[in-house]
């Protein structure tokens, strides 16, 4: 991570409109009824509904998604007692933290009061506004009483992240650490130093997972909490153990685990040493811990090391829970936050963590293939798998436990929800991934020996999308399956150039032949090219040896469309086309030709609206066409626009039951209203465009591309339209998750075809 200066943080802070968050209005506002709905005099209705039940709360206002970020100010991140408002840097970076990873509302409030009593008695005060209340860098012992009463006496979920959000993600890395070095839970010994609000939460949490008190040693800065010690409160006192050992040096000799939430540099090498095999630390001091990485690997090669820090493996990441944590109990209007909430979230992050990560998660930590080992034994943070795992798992035990006020009843419906909520969902590319799962088809891959590929091909194997069949070098995909850690040494390898491959090779050349011959191919060249992965590939298909074909990783899309042609074939003798699905906020758009006619004349126009029409309609999606260009209805004359007009023409007189119409100029075609109010005779009506033909292959190629790079949005493609076979072809250095997607595309298209 670039070094953060003085100057840096302050400007971030300053620059352009102060601090980090604002409120943003959720309803229309910009006319005079609006505002008359909002405020006086519509807003006396809600109002009253709510006097008569106060539930309708959750209904009209904002509570039920509304969390207080309270604190005093009194234990700041490593700045201690800097007072309420210097604190509210910090509380309002909680804040954007809540929201950009679930999507929880927060007012962050500074309570200028460090007596106990005077505190809890403003927020109870103020919590009728809140769904719940996050309780943020309160000094210990002040901060368990707060919590404790607070969650006796209020009905919404109070929950201090200082002490609870460190035992969660501490302990779903616990889990995981102990199952790569084959320790058992009850058997540990566990030092933990630091006796604050995080290192007792830790502690009790260790506990309900089943590590036994008795093998839990604690230290404060005076030493170890045992027998010999005075003058402890009541929070360390749980932690008073029966033992001879008085340093942190004595406590460590034959310890499993180390778990550091004090200061940094007070662990050595030495005390590493003294520690069992397969030693776990756990230094989370911050911003340094309290053995620095290089020292604490030098010392043990054997060791599991985790910090707080975002620069060395295995972060201990508050954001891992709290966010999630209060999406689930948000969303079942939970009563408490509890004990078997916290370890459902516990599991959810420890069983997250040995599943495939996604390619989106690699990218944005600059690593190639992050994999359950001793340097991942926790998910990262920019995971977005995170809010349908924990936020469901937290939701669950709400209600299992009798805490949940609202509870879910369908999780699938639930979870599409959260993807939604978030902007991750997609609900077309499930779909077809739920549809490929049903039946999947045995798929070649022509261009295995990458390892994007074969990460993509562990996905396709691990969510059973596809029977992936491997072209290429067997030795070398092997030796990269194994550098890498992927799970596919049972998957069938093909290396088309081997001489048992022989007989094969002669088979698809006579085949190729027979169907070339009269167009200038050769028998020679025709097993010349079976020599070639995509050729080879593509003739397993042809001879019904495979039922599916991808390519293009690493081809120009020319180079292996040309092939697919001459050995597939076109499914109607007519043109082939080439097609992207862009996805919107507003639902799925269908781009062609994006791919292959370069300049159409009318009639590959119609051919291109015909072919995408029908594979729209594959989706379940009636199709709405937009034929477009730069004239509307014959406004300007000119060669593409005279070519989109007679494909119209075409298709309205042979296709009459086809929703089509154009020429159009693009904004005409996506804003229904404006084409109503300016062509209302079009045949379109108010219907909303989803489907658009380019007039040539330029306009459409640059139309996706910026809506890909300028607008965000999220492609998939090129799908091959009116080939002869299911033959796909990718675009060059895919990335995993399309190339994951495109394999589901190829086995729905086998589906349809058998």
């Amino acid at each position: 991570m670039p070094k953060i200066t003085k100057e840096d943080a302050l400007n971030y802070h300053s620059s352009g409109r102060p601090g980090k968050i604002e409120v943003i209005p959720t309803k229309a506002h910009s006319t005079q009824r609006d505002l008359s709905l909002a405020y006086s005099p519509g807003v006396a209705d809600p109002c009253l509904a709510i006097q008569d039940n106060v539930e309708d709360a959750f209904k009209y206002t904002a509570k039920g998604n509304l969390v207080a970020v309270m604190s005093n100010g009194t234990a700041v991140l490593g700045l201690g007692d800097i007072g309420a408002l210097a604190g509210k840097p910090v509380m309002e970076g909680k804040g954007l933290l809540f929201k950009i990873f679930a999507d929880v509302d927060v007012f962050d409030i500074e309570i200028d009061r460090k007596d106990v009593d005077q505190f809890i008695e403003v927020a109870k005060a103020i919590s009728p506004t809140f769904g719940g209340i996050n309780l943020e860098d309160i000094k210990a012992p002040e901060c368990f009483e707060i919590e404790e009463r607070l969650k006796e006496e209020l009905d919404i979920p109070v929950f201090h992240d200082d002490q609870h959000g460190t035992a969660i993600i501490s302990a779903a890395g616990l889990i995981n650490a102990l199952e790569l070095v084959n320790k058992k839970v009850e058997n540990l010994k566990v030092v933990v130093n630091g006796a604050g609000a995080s290192a007792i939460s830790c502690a009790k949490l260790y506990i309900a997972l089943g590590v036994r008190r008795e093998n839990v040693l604690m230290c404060d800065s005076k030493g170890v909490l045992n027998k010999g010690r005075t003058g402890l409160n009541k929070y360390k006192q749980q932690f008073v153990a029966e033992t001879d050992a008085e340093t942190l040096a004595d406590a460590l000799k034959g310890a499993d685990v180390f778990l550091g939430l004090s200061v940094a540099d007070v662990l050595t090498a030495d005390m590493l040493k003294s520690m069992k095999p397969d030693p776990i630390v756990f230094a989370m001091a911050n911003p340094n811990p309290e053995i620095a990485y290089e020292k604490a690997v030098a010392a043990r090669k054997d060791i599991i090391f985790a910090t707080g820090r975002s620069d060395y493996p295995n972060q201990i990441n508050n954001v891992l829970g709290f966010p999630f944590i209060f999406r689930g109990a948000l969303d079942v209007r939970a009563k408490r936050i509890n004990e078997e909430m916290k370890l459902a979230a516990v599991k959810a992050l420890a069983e997250l963590t040995k599943e495939d990560v996604p390619e989106v998660v690699n990218k944005a930590y600059k690593v190639e293939n992050l994999h359950f080992d001793r340097k991942y034994i926790i998910p990262k943070p920019l995971d977005p798998r995170l809010i349908y795992r924990v936020a469901p798992a937290v939701a669950k035990a709400a209600m299992e436990t009798g805490v949940a006020q609202s509870p879910i009843k369908d999780w699938d419906a639930y979870e599409d929800y959260l993807k939604e909520r978030m902007g991750i969902e997609n609900r077309l590319i499930d779909e077809v991934r739920m549809k490929a799962q049903q039946k999947p088809k045995k798929l070649v891959f022509s261009e295995a020996a990458s390892f994007k590929m074969l990460k993509a091909i562990q996905t396709v194997v691990h969510e059973n999308i596809a029977i992936p069949v491997l072209l290429g070098n067997k030795e070398e995909i092997k030796e990269m399956i194994k550098e890498h850690h992927l799970d596919l040494e049972s998957l069938e390898i093909i290396d088309q150039t081997a001489p048992k491959v022989k007989a094969l090779r002669k088979k698809y050349a006579t085949k190729l032949y027979r169907s070339r011959q009269r167009k200038g191919m050769s028998y020679d060249e025709a097993l010349k090219q079976m020599q070639l992965p995509n050729q080879f590939g593509m003739m397993m298909v042809e001879a019904g040896d495979a039922d599916a074909f991808l390519s293009g990783f690493s081809s120009k899309y020319a180079d292996v469309i040309r092939p697919a042609i001459q050995i597939a074939g076109t499914s109607t003798n007519k043109h082939v086309s080439g097609m992207y699905i862009v996805h919107t906020k507003r639902g799925p758009y269908f781009f062609a030709d994006t791919t292959v006619n370069i300049q159409p004349d009318a009639r590959t126009l119609v051919d291109t609206a015909l072919l995408v029409a029908e594979q729209v309609e594959h989706f379940n999606i009636d199709p709405v066409i937009a034929i477009v260009s730069y004239s509307n209805f014959g406004a300007i004359k000119g060669a593409s626009s005279n070519r989109a007009r007679e494909a119209v023409e075409i298709l309205h007189k042979e296709h009459p039951e086809l929703m089509v119409d154009g020429e159009m100029q693009m904004n005409y075609a996506l804003n229904t209203e404006l084409r109503m109010q300016k062509f209302p005779f079009s045949k379109l009506g108010n219907r909303r465009v989803n489907t658009i033909v380019f007039p040539n292959l330029s306009s459409g190629n640059i139309a996706y591309k910026m809506m890909q790079e300028i607008g965000g949005s999220q492609v998939t493609g090129p799908i091959l339209l009116g080939i002869g076979k299911p033959i796909h072809i990718l675009q060059m250095e895919s990335d995993v998750r399309e190339i994951v997607d495109m394999a589901a595309f190829a086995v729905v298209d086998a589906q349809f075809r058998g």
